[in-house]
């Protein structure tokens, strides 16, 4: 039997990096609106932004159409480095125990093989995360309370700077737990949506059916791990007051949000957060499955 030809492991971590760039690109403007809508209303009953809509028509209205696009460098920073790690990882680990014969992993080892990648991808990642929040998070400040970064290296210059090497990890236990939630709520809930499609004798195994278990797939997921994602954006973004932080943990945080803010707080931000995982998961093994296979064709071929 012919040995299967392989692509070498650098080129498995850039063109997963790659792959989450491109998707970036496109669903930016709803990472910004997720992260508005989780920080509007901090601390009080009121909200800084009814829905979604009101959120992007004033973002617009203040800050215009660049504005939707504030902390894009940050974005492609973070999937440089989170999701380059974290496909990486996972194809190498999925590689190295699929059987002799081609069987893969079962699905527990999968699982376990993701939450492995994730957590990992999320702990290189989590400087980047931190800049995005702040540069996406500025534009709802009063002018004179504004951090003002430039782009993604200068901010994490100055927070290095200004408050220390450690901020650039700050959250980085609450995304990395976020990181865990999500990849096992979606490698489950995805797994289970593209059997149930394909079983309804309506589906191939095709781009439109990886869409419709994506969507499907993100809103399981979504749910699951969006009080997490809130303590996340919430360390992330605060300041200190009087020499002490805003919060003292991501229980913290999520405690200070039901108590002041209402329980369903903790799912603010739902329908970008939505709009945003199940694109963004379609478009990164879209692009990631073009760039293998012309990699291979182009360079393993032969």
């Amino acid at each position: 039997m012919a040995e299967r030809k392989s692509s070498p492991k650098a080129i498995k971590f850039l063109f997963g990096g790659l792959a989450g760039m491109g998707a970036t690109v496109f669903v930016q403007p709803l990472d910004l609106v997720k992260n508005r809508m989780q920080l509007s209303g901090e601390g009080a009953k009121t909200k800084e932004y009814k829905t979604s809509f009101h959120a992007v028509g004033s973002i617009l209205k203040k800050e215009g159409v660049r504005g939707i696009y504030t902390g894009l460098s940050a974005g492609l920073l973070r999937q440089a480095t989170y999701t380059t790690t974290r496909l990486g990882i996972y194809t190498i680990l999925f590689e190295k125990l699929t059987k002799e014969d081609g069987t893969p992993p079962n699905f527990f080892m999968k699982a376990a093989i993701g939450m492995t990648a994730g957590a990992t991808g999320a702990f290189v990642g989590t400087p980047a995360e931190v800049a995005l929040i702040r540069m996406t998070a500025d534009g709802r400040l009063p002018a004179d309370q504004r951090r003002g970064y430039t782009n993604v290296f200068n901010a994490l210059v100055r927070m290095s700077r200004e408050e220390g090497i450690t901020t650039l990890w700050r959250g980085c236990v609450p995304t990395m737990a976020r990181a865990v939630v999500v990849n096992a709520a979606q490698l489950a809930s995805y797994s289970q949506s593209k059997q149930f499609l394909l079983d309804s004798g309506y589906f191939r195994d095709d781009i439109l059916c990886h869409f419709c278990a994506s969507m499907i797939s993100g809103l399981v997921t979504t749910a699951a791990s969006m009080p997490v994602d809130i303590a996340k954006t919430r360390i992330q973004n605060m300041r200190m007051i009087d020499g002490k932080p805003e919060y003292r943990n991501g229980l913290d945080v999520l405690m200070k949000v039901v108590r002041y803010e209402g329980f369903f707080s903790l799912w603010k931000g739902f329908t970008p957060y939505y709009a945003r995982l199940g694109p963004h998961t379609v478009l990164t093994f879209i692009f990631l499955e073009q760039m293998n296979k012309y990699y291979k064709k182009f360079f393993l071929s032969g």
